[in-house]
């Protein structure tokens, strides 16, 4: 799910990547393509400022600077690809005292390890991804972890049904097909009892206060188990701090903590942009057509990659988003009008703040934001033919996983491998877990699954009988 769409992961990687594991594949990616030969490494960008001439060139004057020397070009083009983790986010106006404490505190990005902390009673804020792996991994050496949350999230397992990875099962065609076909008050209902089908979240005192908003769920397969043993204990938000001790906004005091890791996220920001305001266009937030180009641009010359968030890999998003533009920047996708696009961005901010609610990130749906690039460069997959042409295939693609895969089958960038890859997607899954023989077993035909067959005739007989 994870990959570039004409590049799959090794078979023999795991399903779940190291960073070690993410980098070695970035590095095969790129020498399988001879891209290393066009990338200047440790270079700096400096400025980034329009030509003079460019409502007519659409260049750039771009200043960098490499090992301490200095560097001007002209460039046709710009990709900012910085995304949303820059610069560490910790809100020490909103948490009176903090000054005061005489432990130690810091952003989550300086943690770099569980042994220092050994023995210590250590606070970790914010429930997010980072927070809560750093929370876990803590909860090992620690005397006691707390982890503190104003808003609560949904936890998900990485592993999911069968085994298979989470993502490989929710975010299918057919899914997104259902969510748009039901009424909200469905959609809703189904959302929660799906979140909390691995455990019950307000018994574990991590549920979100409005249950229904499509969040990214954090990740974490320990959390539970961790709770349950009490080695973390989820509090609510921090109201203050004192010398020693953190007051929680219930009125609760957690005396004698040692440590306070801010897992509070990143705020991004463009310094190298002589005018801020080609990307913050509109009360000081960025605002982008498509989530990706500034929409008041006289050139369409500058392009933000990944800094659109949805629960989907970020690879195959930025690839897409890359593709998109490139045919903008070439002449081979007609932009609309400046007012349209400022509709389209108005019409999607409505969108996510109701999916979604309050957020400084572009947040969208997967598959719903996949195809919207799509299908104007005309890689989106054509089901419904696919389904008179190739009917295995599009068994795959619409009830399956959409795997990056599903767009290199046709159009520009077409590749030979896509289809077998997304035939063979489940075979390679499994071989990742599957590192010892184990004989098959002798299933037995199941018995509650007989009954059912057994009993829907009857069941069907009944109704007929009762309503005639």
């Amino acid at each position: 799910m994870s990959c570039f769409p004409d590049f799959p992961i090794p078979e023999d990687f795991p399903n779940y990547l190291h960073n070690s594991k993410l980098q070695e594949y970035i590095q095969m990616f790129a020498k399988h393509f001879n891209l290393v030969k066009y990338i200047k490494f440790k270079t700096l960008v400096i400025h980034v400022k329009k030509r003079p001439d460019f409502p007519v060139t659409g260049q750039w004057d771009i200043e960098t600077e490499t090992e301490g020397k200095v560097e001007s070009g002209v460039f046709d083009a710009v990709m900012v690809c910085s995304g949303h983790h820059v610069y560490p986010n910790i809100p020490t106006d909103d948490f009176a005292g903090i000054e005061k404490f005489k432990g130690r505190y810091f952003h989550n990005r300086e943690y770099k390890g569980p042994e220092k902390f050994r023995g210590k009673k250590v606070l970790v804020i914010g429930l997010g991804n980072s927070g809560c792996d750093i929370a876990v991994e803590l909860s090992n050496v620690a005397s006691q972890v707390y982890l503190s949350t104003r808003n609560g999230s949904w936890v998900m397992g990485r592993v999911w049904e069968n085994g298979y990875p989470w993502d490989m099962l929710v975010l299918t065609r057919f899914d997104t097909f259902l969510q748009n076909l039901l009424p909200t008050a469905i959609t809703d209902w189904l959302y929660v009892k799906r979140m909390n089908k691995w455990f019950d979240h307000e018994t574990y005192s991590l549920a979100p206060l409005n249950r229904t908003l499509r969040k990214e769920p954090v990740f974490n397969d320990e959390l539970p188990s961790r709770i349950a043993c009490g080695t973390v204990v989820i509090k609510p938000g921090v109201k203050e701090f004192t010398e020693t001790s953190a007051v929680f906004r219930d009125g609760t005091v957690q005396e004698g903590l040692d440590y306070v890791i801010f897992a509070t996220g990143y705020s991004f920001a463009y310094p190298f942009m002589d005018d801020e305001l080609i990307l913050k266009c509109r009360d000081n937030t960025v605002t982008l057509y498509k989530s990706i180009l500034p929409p008041r641009l006289e050139k369409p010359t500058m392009g933000v990659i990944g800094l659109v968030q949805s629960l989907g890999a970020t690879i195959p998003t930025a690839d897409l988003q890359s593709r998109w533009f490139i045919r903008v920047f070439k002449g081979l996708l007609k932009l609309p009008s400046e007012s349209s696009m400022m509709d389209d961005i108005d019409e999607k901010m409505g969108t996510k703040l109701k999916w979604y609610g309050q957020s400084d990130t572009l947040q969208t749906d997967y598959i719903t934001y996949m195809d919207e690039l799509a299908s104007p460069i005309g890689i989106k997959p054509n089901v419904p033919l696919l389904f008179l042409t190739d009917p295995k295939l599009a068994v795959q693609v619409y009830f399956g996983p959409c795997t990056p895969y599903q767009f290199r089958l046709t159009g520009p960038g077409k590749w030979d491998g896509a289809r077998n890859a997304i035939l063979t997607q489940w075979d390679r899954t499994l071989r990742a877990t599957k590192t010892r023989v184990v004989p098959s077993s002798q299933n037995c035909f199941p018995f509650f699954a007989l009954l059912k067959i057994l009993a829907l005739p009857l069941l069907l007989a009944a109704i007929f009988v009762v309503f005639n």
